[in-house]
């Protein structure tokens, strides 16, 4: 009575689906059958065309899950992200880009910019649109002639070149016991924290801090 009951449960759930998902389930249920009958032995014997059919299935089929047997549904999981990634990586690959630069123009923009130091890449690139050679400008920067220059020194290296020269100014207010403000300007020489010159008023003006 039991299977029965069973029998009629699964006709009216066949009734109810579509034809697209009938057809989709026979199809998982003939090709699990198909590698049941090629793995003799108690290993499955898997090839890379099943993996790929079950990947399809697994985006294309709601219900597949239902219909799997072989193998556990984390298993086609794995394969699908494993079939996507490597789809990326094929359409990532190294493609053939643009054709090299003859030799003669390429030493031709080297020459331009060792003649001519102050020319840059839109200059150059110029000169080459007259001659007729059709060349972008970021290829006329590419080879050009690089110049090696020497590096810039330190802000220590400046200040121990220059310090006999240079000197420390502030200008700050000091109140007195009177509640008076007086306003003070101060220099100190950098080479030995000299007191250089030392002013003092209370009422500053622009001739005064210029003395």
């Amino acid at each position: 009575m039991i299977s029965v009951l069973v029998s009629l449960l699964l006709t009216a759930r066949s009734c109810l689906r579509s034809r697209a998902a009938l057809q989709l389930e026979v199809l998982a249920l003939r090709h699990q059958l198909q590698v049941l009958n090629r793995s003799r032995s108690r290993r499955l014997r898997l090839v890379p065309a099943d993996r790929w059919l079950w990947a399809w299935l697994s985006r294309s089929w709601t219900a597949w899950q239902t219909a799997l047997v072989i193998v556990q549904p984390e298993t086609v999981i794995t394969w699908h992200r494993q079939g996507f990634r490597l789809f990326w990586t094929w359409k990532s690959r190294r493609r053939v880009g643009r054709p090299t630069l003859a030799a003669d123009v390429r030493s031709l923009i080297r020459s331009m910019s060792e003649t001519n130091p102050l020319w840059g890449a839109p200059r150059i690139h110029g000169e080459l649109l007259k001659l007729g050679l059709d060349v972008s400008q970021a290829t006329v920067a590419k080879y050009m002639l690089r110049r090696i220059r020497p590096p810039s020194q330190t802000w220590r290296t400046f200040l121990t070149n220059h310090v006999h020269q240079i000197a420390a100014a502030d200008f700050f207010v000091v109140p007195t016991a009177t509640c008076r403000l007086l306003f003070v300007l101060v220099i100190l020489a950098h080479e030995r924290r000299r007191v250089v010159h030392i002013a003092v008023t209370d009422h500053p003006t622009a001739a005064w801090t210029a003395q």
